[in-house]
């Protein structure tokens, strides 16, 4: 069971589970957080207007979770802010309903950042919760066509996991400190759900901030519990309008008439496939909402061009320009740049 803190003690860690619909994927969730080696930690559930009152009930038989229950569904990244707002730890970590933590994952990233303590963002080591051995994720990274992918994804787990810099942290079991997440603006709320993690990583890359991929900080990851699966027309609509606003928000005024027309083209080719084709049209319906919407997102732009600290280079440097680490999915783990 975590460990209760006092009132007027803050946690060093605030854990926070947006859950909808999310079934008995969160009942296991709990039971592996409250068997967290690390005890300075408070966790939060944000039941995110779930038509099924299960998830209410699931987390209710947990007593020492504080649970939120909203009247609206906020999407994965309203929630995620909120949980933001509400915590209390230095350090905010969001883990998904359906992600299960190893009993040392929580202390693997806290021990992680009291070595790199000017790093302020980590990301975990993902495994496929239904096949052992296949990795889920080594971080996130993104391609100079604009498409970004978790590193790793669906590839044997052949010990190529080691320490290092990435791209930007999935959101499915992540780090940051509180007051830089805050700082950012959060999540974007427009995007809803689906590449809200990248555009997060993005700006943190602008930034000059580097996420540190944690390798033996583990979590076992069943993957799109709560919205049907990585295929449903959901996660087709939103993941595909959501990379073309991360590139309009985030990306250098240089390199987007570069990044732009690859990502169309990478489009074309990745729904050009047999096993695509069938949400074509959905696809064109998620084209068209990204570019009704650009003008919004390239207001928001402004502000986030802002907040830029790192040259041209060092943020086309991020990306991997290898055609090859698209394809095969394949995990680009950088040693972690000098931070002054």
């Amino acid at each position: 069971m975590a460990q209760r803190t006092d009132d007027d003690k803050a946690p060093a860690v605030t854990v926070c589970v947006i859950a909808f619909n999310s079934g008995p994927t969160l009942h296991t969730c709990l039971e592996h957080l409250g068997a967290q080696t690390f005890r300075d930690f408070e966790a939060i559930v944000i039941d995110n207007a779930s038509p099924d009152p299960g998830d209410t009930a699931i987390a209710a038989g947990f007593p020492w979770v504080r649970l939120i229950r909203n009247a609206e569904n906020l999407g994965f990244t309203g929630a995620g802010n909120q949980g933001a707002r509400e915590g209390r730890g230095r350090w905010y970590v969001l883990l998904n309903p359906d992600a299960y933590a190893e009993p040392d994952w929580l202390e693997r990233l806290v021990a992680a950042a009291g070595r790199h303590p000017q790093v302020q963002s980590f990301t975990s080591r993902q495994m496929v919760a239904e096949e052992p051995g296949l990795l889920d994720g080594l971080g996130d990274v993104m391609s100079i066509t604009g498409i970004p992918y978790r590193g790793g994804y669906l590839n044997p787990d052949q010990g190529q996991a080691r320490e290092g810099e990435v791209f930007s942290p999935c959101g499915a079991a992540m780090m940051i400190d509180r007051t830089l997440f805050l700082r950012l603006g959060g999540f974007d709320e427009d995007f809803f759900c689906y590449g809200e993690d990248v555009d997060l990583g993005y700006r943190l890359q602008l930034a000059g901030e580097p996420t540190l991929l944690v390798p033996d900080a583990t979590i076992h990851h069943v993957g799109s519990a709560s919205t049907g699966g990585r295929k449903s027309e959901f996660a087709v609509f939103h993941g595909t309008r959501n990379r073309f606003w991360v590139l309009f928000k985030n990306t250098p005024a240089l390199l987007l008439p570069l990044v732009v027309p690859l990502h169309l083209l990478a489009l074309m080719l990745i729904y050009a496939r047999r096993e695509n084709r069938p949400h074509i049209r959905l696809i064109l319906r998620a084209v068209r909402a990204a570019f009704a919407g650009a003008p919004k997102i390239f207001r928001t732009r402004r502000d986030v061009q802002k907040l830029r600290r790192a040259s041209l280079g060092q943020v086309a440097g991020a990306m991997t320009w290898n055609p090859r680490d698209l394809s095969g999915r394949r995990p680009v783990i950088r040693p972690l740049r000098p931070l002054r």
